[in-house]
């Protein structure tokens, strides 16, 4: 996942190993997506969950 963020957003990701079967996918301080007792979220709704973040973090005026 993490090369899946560098690659189709452009951002610095790094692993974190947890417990057995965690999966969790900060931005900063807010957790953005992650494993529930369906299981694990799709890439494609991971990376809407980033694109959110990160938009929502980025100062005004600032486009990219």
């Amino acid at each position: 996942m993490a090369d899946l963020l560098e690659r189709e957003l452009k951002v610095s990701a790094r692993l974190v190993e947890g417990d057995r079967g965690e999966f969790t996918v900060w931005v900063g301080d807010r957790v953005v997506s992650k494993k529930n007792w369906l299981g694990f979220p799709s890439d494609e709704k991971v990376l809407e969950a980033v694109r959110e973040a990160l938009a929502r973090e980025q100062p005004p005026g600032r486009n990219s």
